[in-house]
């Protein structure tokens, strides 16, 4: 502003001021809610009392193999055809919270679960049937994997998807659903039992980070991804994992024809329904 005399005065407005202010407590206002979520959204690794000793002493789990299943039906699966026998011990579950998940029911627990085996320790199973939202797919792979040697690690990843996300130029029919494609890193050096997925294909979610932190790693890691008609848990969806964890030998001893009671226990006496118009 200048004067009658020519002297330029600067001029404060206290309106604008106040304004400043109100931003400025808004921004921090803000800020404190971001990094509430933030924390709220943090992925969490709750290990047994032996297993937390062990990691703690700067140990990593001996693992020669790491079997994560992703999905309603990966996980049945090895519920009903592996993890049926005494031969497994619950060591461990992560805890993940967002927008989709029953984090706040408190069943988190059941929802991403590790299970080592009780005569060779080094055989390790994840069931994952909880959403883990983008954001959080990079910390949950890297806090997993941060607790597990590398050396001769092999990473099997089963992972459900549904056949109307499958993209090929031939019609792919219901009688030929459900069928497995597998997707690699280089360090892979076995042969997939199937075929591997076709372009313009894709493998997404935590199956996907895993496979990408394997491949940066140089760790051999193979997705076997199964594409399926139905809505659901179905015992038909389940049975097409079974070629992929017989080629790990020794190391997983399958059930090939549980019980009645195991599958009525697992598999929801729903009605089956076609998802390929969805």
């Amino acid at each position: 502003m200048a004067t009658f005399f020519g002297e330029v005065l600067s001029v404060c407005s206290r309106a604008v001021e106040e304004d400043d202010e109100d931003l400025l407590e808004e921004n921090e206002e803000d800020e404190q809610i971001r990094r509430e979520l933030e924390e709220k959204r943090e992925v969490h690794l709750h290990w047994s009392p032996e297993v937390s000793e062990s990691l703690k002493s700067g140990s990593k789990l001996q693992c020669s193999d790491f079997i994560l299943a992703v999905g309603h039906n990966a996980s049945r699966f090895l519920s009903v055809h592996v993890l049926t026998s005494a031969n497994w011990d619950a060591v461990g579950h992560a805890s993940v919270w967002n927008e989709r998940s029953r984090a706040a029911t408190g069943q988190t627990s059941e929802e991403c679960v590790f299970y080592r085996q009780k005569d060779n320790p080094s055989v390790l199973i994840c069931q994952v049937t909880c959403y883990v939202a983008e954001d959080q797919l990079f910390q949950w792979t890297e806090k997993v994997f941060d607790c597990l040697q590398h050396r001769e690690l092999n990473v099997t990843v089963l992972s459900d998807s549904t056949v109307a996300e499958y993209k090929t130029a031939d019609y792919v029919s219901c009688s030929s659903a459900p069928f497995l494609r597998s997707l690699h890193s280089g360090a892979f050096t076995g042969q997939p039992v199937c075929k591997a997925l076709e372009q313009p294909n894709i493998v997404t979610g935590l199956s996907a980070a895993v496979l990408n932190h394997c491949e940066v790693h140089r760790i051999a890691a193979v997705v076997y991804q199964c594409y399926s008609d139905v809505i659901g848990l179905d015992s038909v969806t389940m049975e097409t994992y079974k070629p992929a964890l017989t080629k790990l030998g020794k190391s997983i001893q399958l059930d090939p024809s549980p019980s009645t009671d195991v599958l009525r226990k697992f598999v929801r006496n729903t009605n089956i329904q076609s998802n390929l118009y969805i």
